[in-house]
């Protein structure tokens, strides 16, 4: 009979786990924005400030979510108010 030969533990070929740190990770950790309208208190959301609204609008006419956004809750949803008067009011096209 043959002897058998032992393997050795099949490694990866990084080394060792602290050597390979991140690989496994889901990619670079992004800097949580901040609300742009509790940072400056002077930029007030109104129906008729269009240049203000517009930018949180996406180019199909789609309220953008806080996540894409930034905004706080209490700002998003005095925004999504204030879109929804401009267009009503006209100064803003419901959709492109």
């Amino acid at each position: 009979m043959e002897e058998r030969q032992e393997r050795e533990p099949r490694r990866e070929e990084g080394g060792d786990r602290e050597e390979r740190k991140g690989r496994g990770d889901r990619g670079p950790r992004f800097k949580k924005r901040t609300c742009r309208f509790c940072e400056v208190k002077d930029m007030a959301i109104d129906y008729k400030r269009v240049d203000v609204l517009v930018k949180l609008v996406s180019n199909k006419g789609k309220i953008l979510p806080r996540r894409l956004t930034g905004t706080c809750a209490r700002h998003q949803r005095v925004v999504a108010k204030a879109i929804k008067k401009a267009r009503n009011a006209g100064f803003m096209p419901f959709s492109v």
